[in-house]
């Protein structure tokens, strides 16, 4: 059987540079406050924007009362937007071969409302995507839908459940280390994308590699 194939987005099908926020966040804190927010940890008000409990104007709110940020929405927006880099072609065709070739793919991803309708604005003007990059996927799981996120066990059995997956037939691709940690410990197989890996590179020698953990050649 082929292993199913469990995608993260950031850092894996979008690049993303983590750093871009919090500098544009720190232009417009009166203070030159530095916001807790990282790719290994984040303070709770991003935790709640992930999953659901905070819309995006109590988002805002909470970004300007924890940072003094002295900005607009358009301007705080474009700033939590930093991040968002591009989704190159090659990624989204390696994902559709590899779903024509009968792997079932899924992406479990740790995002917000303002994110998911940043992406699809893009997707949509570059690619003509009608539905986000649930148009290249089997199904996607939003931290900020189903109410959990990475790296709690919850949100990865959710997955599990909804897909009808055993782990040891799943393959997770990320690039967070404290993910990759709990989808170990679930027995999920995984792939931890580090650079200098890339998706096009990586995922086929991991799935040459399957049931095996890939592990990269040293330079």
């Amino acid at each position: 059987m082929l292993p199913h194939l469990l995608f993260d987005f950031g850092g894996v099908i979008i690049d993303i540079d983590y750093d871009a926020t919090p500098t544009a966040m720190r232009r417009l804190s009166r203070a030159g406050s530095t916001i807790a927010f990282s790719q290994a940890s984040q303070a709770e008000l991003f935790d709640r924007f992930e999953t659901g409990h905070l819309t995006p104007a109590e988002f805002r709110a909470g970004l300007r009362g924890a940072y003094a940020l002295d900005a607009t929405d358009a301007e705080l927006d474009a700033a939590w937007h930093a991040m968002l880099l591009d989704v190159p072609a090659e990624r989204l065709a390696l994902i559709g071969e590899l779903r024509r070739q009968g792997h079932q793919t899924a992406l479990l991803s740790n995002t917000n409302t303002l994110h998911i309708a940043e992406i699809n604005r893009r997707l949509a003007g570059q690619y003509g995507f009608q539905n986000g990059i649930a148009d290249v996927l089997d199904r996607v799981f939003y931290s900020q839908e189903v109410g959990l996120r990475k790296p709690g066990e919850e949100i990865f059995r959710h997955v599990l459940r909804e897909m009808n997956w055993q782990p040891e037939d799943v393959l997770f691709i990320e690039d967070s280390p404290q993910h990759i940690a709990t989808a170990r410990r679930l027995g999920l197989q995984v792939l931890h994308l580090a650079p200098p890996l890339t998706l096009l590179t990586a995922l086929p020698e991991a799935l040459r590699a399957f049931p095996r953990e890939y592990a990269p050649a040293q330079s």
